[in-house]
């Protein structure tokens, strides 16, 4: 008799192979292709439009570029560039336009002689959002001709025609697309999305206006900014007191155009945003080590020839000369080599001469021409210097007998059982009422709790020596068992998952904030390598019968009383049965609004939050690193006036918040 094996083998042959053709592969795991099928890959779409529009600014084509999102929820970018070809395509026997729209790989940033720079190096852009657009249109402007093509799903259902004639030369193209529902959660775009990132390729490229409109919300931006980076570093510093103009430094080594602008300021943290052609390199590469590598030799050797170090003791060293740093960093490199697909640390070892080169020529002149500039950034570097020894602190904190033991484990840290950080995860809550249920509930082999009482420092507005001070923050610092700051090395850390867990009202808010400014500021690594997660306690219980259901927001409870046959009304239109825990009965089915977590029993709050196989977890990421320390600055600075302004800009997008 043949085994199961032998059986499974015979039936498994070449007709069990799926071939799929043209976009097909797009359609069936977009996420390969844009990230996620979220918000996040949802506006990845009009970046990979706008990526084209910007390719041609960088080859000096095209100096306007609009985005508009339409009434009915499509997206419209154009541009005045050379247009994309409509000619007939040698090998593929068809117009240009179409084998750009709809097969992988092709366009002309392949050809050296088209785009000498470019962002999208993999050519996949435009025709993957094609696959994923429940249809798209396409005008060209070229040849004194308006040419026309429309998709859908990624198929053409029209050949290429002329539908018009220009009246004056001009040459451009303009798509329009709606993505598709079947693919994306949702498919609304948000306006503060869409224009962040136009906005920080208008600073990258001064010679560019970038025209954002959502005619849905009646709101409008156009970024325009001549001073480029240099405008760049005051709009991220633009809360903070700077101690000096930016400098700015511009050139050209081997072949490699460059761009720095950097100023101090009186804060303590350091913000260095890197790019390449236009591409966010939040984990740096060969062209940020460059930087800092020039940086620390440079001011140094200024320092040293100006005599300005009288302490003989004490050696400055680069994260003393980064501090209260704000800089940005561009580069344009014709072959550039990424680590991964994911476009996010440079690879090229000669960029890291180039700039190094570049940068201790320039930065020594503009030190020579302003000597009051030089003083007191080396004043602000011995300053940092003298906290070093707190950092010495944080390592006592954070040394273990062995890989996964600390000396010094806060005592109120309920620890787990296994040992091996990869399956462990510890849960920093909220209040020692809702750590009570935590540490009851939890699962003590892979789940640790660290409860904690009242908010901690706003780490924001404070130097290291008195962050060290604050209890809370030095109980997460020992558990962690990884460092702060410069000291922080993610490979001791204890736990593979750091999940934020506080209540859904005002202070929950306030203090996951709180504790999000502190990670991002001292324990970066742990954001950009996605250690952190946010849990998603229920809002609702709703009961009927013996049965129990639990919604995560209004919409979810809404949806559960349809299901129950149950008449959606307010609370207040419902009899309060107690008030503390809003209870209301609709129809037989009993609501209650849960105000904090401590509310929940432990079985209620593991089943709910903590249960790996029913919980929802957030993942912290860092899609972009100016707008994050754009908005930690504004929210959790000293500035008043910014904060005031944010709120109020934002205040339109709160409904009815029961908390």
């Amino acid at each position: 008799m043949a085994s199961m094996t032998e059986i499974a083998a015979q039936d498994y042959s070449a007709k069990n192979i799926n071939v799929l053709k043209g976009l097909e592969a797009v359609r069936k795991r977009p996420a390969m292709y844009i990230g996620d099928i979220g918000v996040r890959g949802l506006h990845h779409l009009i970046n990979e439009v706008v990526d084209n529009s910007i390719d041609e600014a960088l080859g000096g084509f095209c100096d306007t570029i609009s985005v508009v999102i339409n009434m009915d929820g499509s997206v419209t970018v154009e541009d005045n560039g050379r247009g994309i070809p409509v000619d007939i395509h040698p090998e593929e026997k068809r117009s240009a336009l179409e084998v750009v729209m709809t097969v992988l790989h092709a366009g002309g940033k392949f050809d050296k002689s088209s785009y000498k720079v470019s962002g999208g190096l993999h050519g996949v852009g435009v025709s993957v959002v094609n696959a994923l657009s429940e249809w798209l249109r396409v005008e060209v402007r070229r040849e004194e001709q308006i040419y026309y093509q429309e998709y859908r799903m990624g198929d053409p259902v029209s050949k290429v025609a002329v539908i018009g004639k220009l009246k004056k030369p001009e040459t451009g193209t303009r798509i329009t697309f709606m993505p598709d529902k079947s693919i994306f959660k949702q498919t609304k775009f948000k306006f503060d999305t869409v224009a962040e990132r136009m906005r920080e390729l208008a600073y990258l490229n001064k010679t560019v206006s970038i025209e954002v409109r959502d005619e849905i919300e009646n709101e409008q931006e156009i970024f325009h900014f001549k001073g480029g980076i240099m405008e760049f570093v005051k709009y991220l510093d633009a809360s903070r007191e700077a101690l000096h103009k930016p400098v700015y430094i511009e050139g050209e080594k081997d072949g490699t155009p460059i761009e720095i602008a950097f100023q101090y300021n009186s804060g303590f943290s350091e913000n260095i945003c890197s790019y390449v052609n236009n591409i966010n390199t939040h984990e740096g590469g060969t062209h940020l080590i460059g930087f800092k590598s020039a940086l620390t030799r440079t001011f140094n050797n200024y320092a040293s020839k100006n005599n300005l170090i009288k302490d003989s003791k004490i050696s400055l060293t680069g994260d003393d000369f980064r501090e209260g740093l704000t800089g940005v960093i561009s580069i344009k490199v014709h072959e550039p080599q990424f680590e991964g697909q994911t476009k996010t640390k440079l690879g090229n070892s000669e960029i890291k001469s180039a700039v190094e080169t570049l940068v201790n020529e320039k930065l020594a002149e503009y030190l020579e021409e302003n000597p009051g500039v030089g003083k007191k950034i080396i004043e602000k570097s011995l300053r940092a210097a003298e906290a070093r020894e707190a950092a010495r602190k944080a390592r006592d904190l954070a040394r273990r007998k062995n890989a996964l033991e600390s000396f010094d484990l806060p005592g109120k840290l309920a620890d787990c059982s296994i040992t091996d950080p990869e399956h462990c995860e510890i849960f920093i809550v909220e209040g020692d009422s809702a750590g009570g249920s935590a540490k009851q509930g939890r699962d003590r082999r892979f789940q640790a709790i660290l409860p904690l009482k009242g908010k901690i420092l706003n780490v924001e507005k404070a130097k290291l020596t008195k962050i060290l001070e604050n209890n809370e923050i030095k109980a997460i610092v020992a558990a962690m068992g990884a460092g702060i700051g410069t000291e922080f090395s993610i490979d001791r850390l204890r736990y593979g998952r750091i999940i934020l867990m506080t209540d859904a009202d005002v202070d929950g808010s306030h203090i996951r904030t709180l504790l999000l400014t502190f990670l991002y500021r001292h324990m970066k690594d742990l954001i950009t390598q996605g250690n952190v997660y946010i849990a998603q306690p229920p809002l609702y219980r709703l009961k009927k019968g013996k049965e129990e259901y639990y919604a995560y927001d209004d919409s979810e409870r809404d949806e559960i009383l349809k299901r129950l046959k149950a008449n959606v009304i307010s609370v207040e239109e419902a009899e309060i049965e107690n008030e503390n825990e809003v209870e209301a009965k609709v129809k037989g089915v009993t609501i209650s609004r849960y105000k904090g977590l401590g509310e929940m029993n432990p079985e209620q709050l593991w089943q709910t939050t903590m249960n790996p196989d029913t919980r929802t977890l957030l993942q912290v990421t860092l899609e972009s690193a100016a707008a994050a320390d754009k908005i930690f600055e504004t929210l959790m600075g000293d500035e008043v006036e910014p904060r005031r302004e944010f709120i109020e800009k934002h205040a339109k997008y709160v409904r009815n918040l029961d908390i």
